[in-house]
């Protein structure tokens, strides 16, 4: 007598769902037409689980290295274990070996993105919520710059962080390097530019309105109804080209002034929704791991990316607003998900 064949992938997951239902191994036997034991077998097997792992005997260190790991690891936030062991001089100790050793003084974290929000900064968010909860966000300007780098978005590095350490907070490379600074807005569905800013122009205060002059007012602005400017709010953060006196004078002159800047609370990326397009905007251009090796090329993407983003996920994003003000007052000031 010839042997009875397995069950099949389709054998199996009726099994599952039988068993889901209800229904007893025998009668799951009559229902597939199979032998009792063969289902009674595989369900035994199923539950069982995974064996536990054995933990092989890792290589010992002396307490006196154990020791010089654990100032090292402390001193280079984010650092491999490679790079870790090897400044301590301890050499032949194979990777897993490493990560054993220091998963019982560091665990592996990614550097943070967002500065720590003391009682202050929790305070004038949640003032700042209070003062637009009745806003009609869509009259306002969302602005914002991004910096695109040939490689990719910074932030991505991860690598092994002491127990009770805080990952370092990276510096958010505004201008310089090998990228292109990128200027945008959003109001209710629309998108303003984006606009670059000359490659090695710093923006202090009298270029960031000599920026906003030759490519916001002249371009988009102006063209605007009287009504329009008059109900407009703009919004920009703190940066201090923004912030300064000689920018809000400047502004002041265009018939920015008095209500129609909005004030913004400090540390506060989450509040405004432009973050969310950059995110789409770089995961469209960097997406496969892509790179470039030009600015030009890398601004073209941009272009490119920008243009792919319809009026239906703008406006998806500048109505998310009353939610993220209710969400700051919900955690009282606390950071939101974006």
């Amino acid at each position: 007598m010839g042997q009875k064949k397995d069950l099949t992938g389709s054998e199996k997951s009726k099994i599952v769902r039988y068993l889901a239902e209800g229904c007893s191994s025998l009668k799951i036997a009559k229902l597939l037409k199979r032998d009792h034991r063969t289902i009674k077998r595989f369900i035994q097997n199923s539950q069982q689980g995974r064996k536990k792992r054995v933990e092989k005997p890792r290589r010992k260190i002396t307490a006196h290295e154990l020791r010089k790991v654990k100032r090292a690891a402390a001193k280079m936030p984010l650092a491999t274990s490679l790079a870790i062991f090897q400044s301590c001089n301890i050499t032949g100790v194979p990777k897993s070996t490493r990560c054993a050793i220091l998963r019982d003084m560091a665990k592996v974290r990614k550097a943070e993105r967002r500065p720590p929000l003391n009682k202050t900064h929790k305070l004038k968010r949640q003032d700042w919520a209070k003062k637009y909860l009745k806003t009609d966000f869509s009259k306002v300007l969302w602005t914002d710059e991004m910096r695109v780098s040939l490689d990719g978005p910074d932030g991505w590095a991860r690598g092994w962080i002491g127990k009770g350490q805080r990952a370092p907070v990276p510096l958010r490379r505004q201008q310089g390097g090998g990228g292109v600074l990128v200027w945008a807005g959003i109001i209710k569905d629309e998108l303003v530019g984006p606009f670059r800013v000359e490659d090695g122009v710093r923006l202090n205060s009298q270029s960031y309105c000599q920026f906003l002059e030759d490519t916001f007012f002249k371009q988009w602005y102006r063209k605007k109804s009287a009504s329009f400017k008059k109900n407009m709010i703009f919004m920009q953060d703190n940066a201090p080209s923004h912030a300064s006196k000689y920018s809000t004078a400047w502004l002041a002159r265009k018939g920015i002034k008095e209500e129609k800047p909005m004030t913004w609370p400090p540390c506060s990326p989450d509040l405004n929704p432009i973050e969310n397009l950059w995110s789409i905007i770089k995961c469209e251009i960097y997406k496969e791991g892509k790179q470039y090796t030009s600015l030009n090329s890398v601004w073209e993407a941009v272009v490119a990316a920008a243009r792919n983003v319809d009026g239906e996920q703008i406006k998806t994003l500048t109505e998310s607003m009353d939610g993220r003000l209710l969400s700051v007052l919900a955690k009282k000031g606390g950071y939101i998900g974006r």
